[in-house]
C-alpha cells in the first residue's frame, strides 16, 4: 500500500501536495501536517501525534470522518507516530512530506527516524519542493536525466565499499565518512546509473523530477 505522511515542517506546494495525494492509498497527517492537509482541501485518513501543533487547544476543528489517534508518548516524534501507525495498516511504500525546513534539528531528526525504519517498507521517501531523498539497499539502479544532480551521503557515519556508474565524479569499492569525505554535488553523465555499496547506510539525494525513480 502507498501511505503518505504530512508532517508540521515547511509546507509542500499545491502543485506538489497533488502529486502526491494522486499516488496515495492512505494519507497519515502527524499532528500540525493536518492543517497543512486540511488548508490544501486534503482530507486526512488518520492524524497521529502527541496533539501540541494541532487540535481543539489550537483552535483547529477536527472535519467528520477522519481518526485521529492521539499518542502524547514523549520518547517518539510525530513522525515515529505515524511510520509506525502506517507500518500497523499495513504500508509498503511510504512518501513522507513536510518533514523538511524551518528547523535544522527537526529535520535531522526526521532524516535519522527515516533510517530507523529502513527496514520497515519498501522505500521510505522524504520529499519537498526541491529534493527527493531515500535510503538506499545495497544494489541500486535508476534512470535519471544526464546533468542532473545527485548527492551522496552517508546517513550512519561511514560507508564502505560504494562502486558507481553513470555518475560524473565514479567511485570504486571507496567509503564515504562524515566530516572526511561525502558524496554532495555529483551529476548524472548517463541516464543508466547503478550505486552499489558494502556496509552502512547511504543517503540518496535528487531533485524532484517527474517520475520518481523510486
Amino acid at each position: 500500500m502507498n501511505i503518505l505522511i504530512c508532517c508540521n515542517g515547511r509546507p509542500p506546494s499545491g502543485g506538489l501536495l497533488s502529486k502526491l495525494k494522486a499516488d496515495a492509498e492512505c494519507i497519515i497527517a502527524a499532528d500540525g501536517g493536518a492543517r497543512t492537509l486540511i488548508e490544501a482541501g486534503i482530507k486526512p485518513d488518520f492524524i497521529t501525534g502527541d496533539m501540541d501543533s494541532f487540535g481543539t487547544e489550537t483552535g483547529d476543528a477536527l472535519p467528520d470522518g477522519i481518526i485521529l489517534l492521539s499518542n502524547p508518548d514523549q520518547e517518539t516524534n510525530d513522525l515515529e507516530k505515524a511510520l509506525k501507525l502506517a507500518k500497523e495498516k499495513g504500508g509498503s511504500r511510504i512518501v513522507i512530506c513536510g518533514a523538511t525546513g524551518y528547523r535544522i534539528d527537526h529535520t535531522l531528526k526526521n532524516l535519522s527516524v527515516m533510517l530507523q525504519f529502513q527496514g520497515s517498507f519498501s522505500s521510505i521517501v522524504i520529499i519537498d519542493d526541491h529534493a527527493a531523498c531515500i535510503m538506499l539497499p545495497k544494489k541500486f539502479s535508476m534512470k535519471r536525466r544526464p546533468g542532473s544532480p545527485v548527492s551522496l551521503f552517508p546517513m550512519s557515519g561511514r560507508v564502505d565499499g560504494i562502486t558507481t556508474s553513470g555518475l560524473k565524479y565514479s567511485l570504486s569499492n571507496e567509503f564515504m565518512e562524515n566530516g572526511v569525505r561525502d558524496g554532495s554535488s555529483n551529476e548524472a553523465v548517463s541516464e543508466d546509473i547503478t550505486i552499489e555499496y558494502k556496509s552502512g547506510a547511504l543517503l540518496l539525494i535528487i531533485p524532484v523530477e517527474w517520475p520518481l525513480p523510486f
